[in-house]
């Protein structure tokens, strides 16, 4: 199919090529964070520039296979969080087609946004298989707070989320933005990057 809007798309070589190019870069963030021990994810680079070149279809389906693969490699409750992936890939495909990545500004907010859904998402999921927590030390020490002091289980869940998903978003909306921003015209109509976004 030829791509006439939002939820129209093909498989053109250049997408097929997109996916396991964006999978790759998901996998070289989490590495560098891993290596650095830093307190974000950083893991979502390749799902969030893939939807902001082929759309939300093609950042879900990269959010999925990234996941997918993570479960087969690394934790098998990785699959269950291939929701969480397909929707970063959903709100940041739609959102890019909707102009949010026309300047800085807007790409920030695109993160924030796209921070709290993941939150918001992950929360349920965080409590069904981690009693609650993220694994990771900044958020994990919010939570041990938050329940310590009486609040509700989904709330302390909810703020661990918050505190790791909203910057680490933020951070990889930017950086997605910025090479997204600097790649070349020649790039973007190979993937038939939608004409209503403002090519800044």
């Amino acid at each position: 199919m030829v791509r006439t809007g939002l939820w129209s798309f093909r498989f053109s070589t250049a997408a097929l090529v997109l996916i396991p190019a964006a999978v790759g870069i998901n996998y070289i963030g989490k590495l560098f964070v891993e290596l650095l021990k830093l307190p974000l994810w950083v893991d979502s680079i390749g799902t969030v520039l893939s939807s902001m070149l082929a759309g939300p279809i093609i950042g879900a389906l990269v959010g999925i296979v990234n996941n997918v693969i993570y479960g087969f490699t690394t934790s098998p409750v990785s699959f269950v969080y291939a929701i969480t992936s397909a929707v970063i890939g959903l709100v940041t495909g739609i959102m890019a087609y909707k102009g949010w990545i026309s300047n800085i500004g807007k790409a920030l907010v695109l993160g924030f946004v796209v921070g709290l859904i993941a939150a918001t998402v992950s929360t349920p999921l965080n409590i069904s298989f981690w009693e609650g927590t993220t694994g990771n030390v900044w958020g994990d020490a919010l939570f041990a707070w938050m329940t310590a002091q009486g609040n509700p289980l989904w709330l302390a869940s909810f703020a661990d989320s918050v505190v790791v998903d909203v910057p680490d978003k933020m951070v990889t909306v930017l950086i997605s933005f910025l090479i997204f921003r600097n790649l070349p015209e020649k790039v973007l109509t190979m993937y038939d990057t939608k004409q209503e976004i403002e090519r800044l």
